[in-house]
């Protein structure tokens, strides 16, 4: 009689390997469509606005808010400042000093520059500019330097805080409110920030003595330069 080889049979199924294999197939598609989406969002997306460029920008404007006004100039120091910056805090006083002994000789020029990191440093330069609206500049400046470890590096607004500094300093409030709430002032900050940028302004303070970014190290080195400007 003759025999006939067995058929073979059937391979035993393992579950687990089809969860895997399964899992995979899942997978390669989610980064299949995942490919296909970012090359759509990159395809479609707009591109950034070109930078402006540096021979556009200016370090004094006509309404760059000038602290000295002396008979006869013999330079230009002009400081770009955050008002939730330590560092300008801590320097404000030696350029109060400054501007005492050099004023005469120096004008000295304050330009916006809020930082990013700074929760509370745009609206406080919109504190600042509105009280400039009314003559109150230099007050409120010194205000905000006064307070800043009250106020400065907390997350939450506190244009309530600046706006109770503006009554202090007897503010018409009604002027007060439209100027912080008005797209030009805005657009007044953004223009020192954009000009400091586009002149290489990357931190607070920033000085530039005739046009020179300066690069200090002591107090003594910072009166050495002005006093040879002033000659």
């Amino acid at each position: 009689m003759k025999q006939t080889a067995a058929e073979p049979s059937p391979a035993p199924t393992d579950p687990a390997r089809k969860v895997r294999v399964a899992v995979w197939i899942i997978l390669g598609l989610i980064v299949a469509a995942g490919l296909v989406w970012y090359a759509v969002l990159t395809t479609t997306k707009p591109a950034p606005p070109a930078p402006q460029p540096a021979a556009s920008a200016e370090l004094v404007r006509e309404d760059s808010h000038r602290l000295t006004a002396p008979a006869v100039e013999k330079a230009q120091l002009v400081e770009f400042l955050d008002f939730e910056c330590e560092s300008c805090r801590a320097a404000h006083p030696l350029v109060e000093d400054l501007k005492q002994e050099y004023g005469d000789r120096i004008t000295f020029v304050n330009r916006y520059f809020p930082l990013p990191g700074h929760r509370n440093s745009g609206t406080a330069a919109l504190a600042v500019e509105a009280s400039a609206q009314q003559g109150k500049y230099e007050q409120m400046a010194a205000k905000l330097f006064e307070t800043q470890p009250e106020w400065g590096g907390k997350q939450e607004s506190q244009a309530a805080v600046f706006r109770g500094f503006a009554q202090e300093l007897g503010l018409d409030m009604a002027k007060y409110d439209a100027a912080v709430a008005a797209e030009a002032t805005r657009d007044r900050i953004r223009k020192d920030a954009a000009d400091g940028a586009a002149l290489g302004v990357t931190g607070t303070p920033t000085f530039f003595l005739n046009g020179k970014k300066l690069t200090l190290d002591t107090e003594e080195q910072f009166r050495q330069l002005l006093t040879d400007a002033a000659r």
